[in-house]
């Protein structure tokens, strides 16, 4: 997904003067093409990454779209503030890129892991929360946030996400999408775990359990049509994400279903990573089993809850 950005930030900068990227000193040579093209509007504003989002703001402010671009845990709750002062507040149309999101970077530590960053920048006005499952997804996501006149934030996967999506004329923001049908069971998935969700949901189909898949890359704002029409067919609900299962996809599909008095036709089961943090060093793959969250996992979880 990272090498996906670093080839559209670089076609769009090529037409476009008002594209500035800035990095937290990581990346460097996977944006050397950009800096081919636009060496001037690229700034590498180091470990400051409070500083580089107050850069961003006012360069927003002064009618330029930069694009703010690290380690997702970098990019938010070390600058919270920068972002809702400098950048929500203002509505700097600022894109705040996260990569490496949940627990891409899960070798290097808890200081790595991102599992926090939907459930606290949600709660900011006037940004949008994305969390794309594959390249065309955020290549969709991108092209209208580059667009907007409101921030942007956008947690993205490191490198090896499958494709998924092969026509991103339905995708974007504000934009869930049903990737298979079943009946009664639904799991909604978000971000670059949803590879794993549909996984799951052919081990689900062996097992004789009927359940249709529903990627939803758009958190704020929500698909709540698509989400309401989904209420009609689905009665159990599962959601999956590699976040925290406090505030996280999950809890906003909670706060949806008992805002619009739907709670009561559906039956909600959270998947995510506990209210704990992860002591045990080892990767992505590693960790997404000890949590439950690979394929089999999730299956497992799954049947557990129906049987």
């Amino acid at each position: 997904m990272r090498n996906s950005f670093a080839n559209l930030i670089t076609e769009i900068a090529t037409h476009r003067d008002d594209i500035c990227l800035l990095s937290g000193d990581i990346g460097n040579k996977m944006f050397d093409k950009f800096k081919s093209v636009a060496k001037s509007r690229f700034y590498n504003c180091g470990i400051a990454e409070a500083n580089m989002m107050s850069v961003a703001s006012g360069l927003a402010l002064c009618n330029l779209r930069p694009i703010v671009y690290t380690i997702t845990p970098f990019t938010t709750t070390r600058c919270l503030e920068q972002i809702k002062i400098g950048v929500a507040y203002h509505q700097a149309p600022v894109i705040i890129i996260g990569t490496g999101s949940g627990l891409s970077y899960a070798e290097l530590g808890p200081t790595h892991h991102s599992l926090e960053d939907i459930a606290i920048l949600k709660t900011i006005p006037d940004i949008n929360v994305l969390a794309p499952s594959d390249s065309n997804e955020l290549i969709a996501q991108f092209k209208e946030a580059i667009n907007s006149k409101f921030p942007t934030y956008m947690r993205i996967g490191k490198k090896g996400e499958p494709t998924i999506y092969k026509d991103i004329h339905e995708l974007g923001i504000g934009k869930a999408n049903l990737i298979k049908k079943g009946k009664k069971n639904l799991i909604l998935a978000t971000g670059t775990i949803l590879s794993e969700a549909i996984k799951a949901a052919e081990m689900l189909e062996k097992k004789n359990i009927s359940v249709g898949i529903a990627g939803v890359g758009s958190i704020k704002p929500l698909d709540e049509d698509f989400l309401t029409e989904m209420t009609k067919n689905y009665s159990n609900w599962f959601s999956v994400e590699e976040h925290g299962l406090i505030g996280g996809f999950g809890s906003t599909l909670l706060e949806f279903l008992s805002d619009k008095k739907l709670n009561k036709k559906v039956d909600l089961t959270r998947l995510g990573v506990p209210d704990q943090f992860i002591h045990k060093l080892g990767n992505q793959t590693y960790t997404r089993n000890f949590f439950n969250l690979d394929a089999e996992g999730i299956c497992s979880q799954i049947y557990n809850a129906l049987i």
